[in-house]
């Protein structure tokens, strides 16, 4: 053979050889959820096949040789230790007893979980290893109205018969680009569209209260009692950046005025309670100002504290004085309070400047655990910090298998002492409106 030819095939090998060392060590990421059922097969018949060609086109060269059949037994070796990892966290979950089963079931509630099947689910919602469910557009695309209904209907009566508080159910509902119930319920345009130039304070308060019990109606009906919603970051007037490919604020914020976000969000939040859902405003510590997209990457927010006191955190210090919704804080850095850590795991901003600075007690919940930045800062240890640093709630929705892996650190690091937090954040979960404490047969 050409020896250019064969250096050209040698290359290539080892470029095969390092991308599936690559893979096989991010075995089971989130960015490769819709190849989850494929890529370990994929995995080993890429490692096969390449010890194959290894023997065939190496055998005269020994020692090359050697070097790729160890390449390719290291992708077969992670790719099986990370099968073998996932497997046994799970088990260590699903068959819990006694005081592990204890401690889970106190630690789920501090969870919610996403799901693709309403199975998937079925075993930790009885066990109460998740204090709540995260419904999206996998979960409804295809049903009837009645059918989601009856599913999230069964979830709450698991929990009946197990005598454990109601599930939370929680959706994305914001209107526009993100309408996850989006059919069965109607669709509606963004919040935003209730704005009209010169519009009288009490025809738009009356617009955005008819706007939020549309939206409230068809939610409680289904059986969802939080609501994601509503957007209080403040409109940007520049583009969207080149790397934000998901978050895309400009498209979802209300308003770039900060009196005009606060209006709005008070009269959506009282609409919304009066239909019984609770609301949740996010994305705290505001994204308009963000160009980068932490699905995927980090990002910063680089204002300095006297901007964000006077326009980005007016919004969010309104509706938690005067109403009593939920705060979802997001994965950016705010680099006036805190440069080593974003802010969904920094108990400089959760309990120095919401808890102590703004004296709130409400829940706080975290957005998706999975996205990339704060799921690449390793998930174990983002989860403990979350709760350490003062957040309520964890949010596992996108990649919700991931629960498993969190449920078994988290379990780790309960009997280990490391959870700090917990006791606190139990009495502020005990108000949320649908937990009645009921008394456990546990």
């Amino acid at each position: 053979m050409n020896r250019y030819l064969l250096r050209l095939l040698q290359t290539v090998h080892f470029l095969l050889a390092a991308a599936g060392m690559i893979w096989a060590y991010h075995l089971k990421d989130p960015h490769l959820l819709d190849s989850r059922t494929r890529e370990t097969p994929a995995l080993v018949i890429l490692a096969l096949s390449g010890s194959a060609l290894t023997w065939f086109f190496l055998r005269r060269r020994k020692n090359l040789r050697l070097f790729f059949f160890v390449l390719w037994f290291s992708v077969l070796a992670l790719t099986g230790f990370g099968e073998y990892r996932f497997l046994h966290q799970k088990e260590t979950v699903l068959t819990a007893d006694g005081d592990n089963d204890r401690r889970l079931n106190r630690l789920g509630a501090h969870l919610v979980v996403g799901y693709h099947h309403v199975d998937d689910i079925r075993e930790l919602v009885r066990r109460g290893y998740v204090g709540g469910v995260f419904v999206t557009r996998r979960n409804v695309e295809g049903k009837t109205f009645e059918q989601v209904r009856d599913e999230l209907s069964g979830l709450q009566a698991l929990r009946r018969q197990a005598g454990l508080p109601p599930l939370m159910i929680a959706s994305d509902q914001e209107g526009g680009m993100v309408s996850r119930l989006s059919p069965p319920l109607p669709r509606q345009p963004a919040l935003a569209s209730v704005l009209v130039p010169g519009l009288p304070r009490a025809e738009l308060d009356a617009r955005v209260a008819e706007y939020a019990r549309q939206q409230g109606s068809g939610m409680a009906a289904l059986g969802v009692n939080v609501n994601f919603s509503p957007v209080l970051d403040l409109k940007p007037e520049r583009a969207k950046g080149v790397l934000d490919f998901h978050t895309r604020i400009a498209e979802r914020a209300i308003a770039s005025d900060p009196e005009t976000v606060s209006r709005v969000a008070l009269v959506y939040n009282r609409a919304l309670l009066a239909k019984g859902v609770l609301p949740t405003a996010k994305h705290f510590p505001g994204l308009g100002s963000v160009t980068d997209d932490t699905h995927h990457f980090s990002a910063h927010l680089t204002l300095p504290l006297d901007a964000l006191n006077a326009r980005d955190w007016v919004p969010f210090r309104v509706a938690l004085a005067q109403t009593p919704a939920m705060l979802m804080v997001g994965h950016v850095f705010v680099d006036a309070v805190d440069r080593e850590l974003p802010a969904s795991l920094s108990a400089k901003l959760l309990t120095g400047i919401v808890r102590e600075d703004w004296k709130h007690e409400g829940v706080l919940v975290s957005d998706d655990m999975t996205m990339a930045a704060v799921y690449n800062r390793g998930l174990c240890q983002s989860s403990t910090q979350a709760l350490n640093a003062g957040m309520d709630l964890l949010l596992v929705s996108y990649d919700w298998e991931k629960i498993y892996p969190v449920l078994a650190c988290l379990l780790n690091a309960d009997r280990s002492g490391q959870l700090r937090s917990l006791e606190a954040s139990r009495q502020r979960l005990k108000h949320l409106p649908w937990i009645s404490e009921p008394e456990r047969s546990r």
